[in-house]
């Protein structure tokens, strides 16, 4: 199975300059911990935020959530694969990585976001034992 098979799609972009309350009440409406930040008409990403991000680095420094911006914390490393490589490929990148979900590129030659990949992704996709051992890897 490749990643395209079983990935989100339709993934939002927020700005950077997005607040972090508006960050948060963005990923409340989408029920995600993950929001991709892109500043560019082209679809180019310019990093990551997520929920722990928001716990540990804005509530941790004690930034005020309705004036910072996601640019203050948001993760400027981007994991990622591409649509067309294999499921277990990018499980093993997550399990190597110790996260639990990854950007969707299109292909190696556009790099644009196509959707995101996450352990949640590939048990719906009824591949539980590939999550199984991902898992293990990133909670050891």
């Amino acid at each position: 199975m490749q990643v395209r098979e079983a990935m989100t799609r339709n993934v939002e972009y927020i700005h950077s300059k997005t607040t972090l309350e508006q960050a948060a009440m963005k990923m409340q409406q989408l029920d995600t911990g993950f929001l991709p930040i892109g500043d560019s008409p082209e679809g180019k990403l310019k990093g990551v935020v997520t929920d722990r991000d928001l716990a540990i680095r804005a509530i941790g420094d004690n930034l005020d959530p309705a004036t910072s911006t996601v640019d203050d914390i948001s993760t400027d490393r981007v994991l990622y694969c591409f649509a067309g490589d294999d499921l277990e490929s990018a499980a093993q990148s997550m399990h190597d990585q110790q996260v639990y979900r990854l950007i969707v590129l299109d292909d190696e030659e556009n790099k644009h976001l196509a959707g995101i990949i996450s352990l949640g992704d590939i048990i719906r996709h009824g591949q539980q034992d590939l999550a199984a051992r991902t898992v293990q890897g990133i909670a050891s």
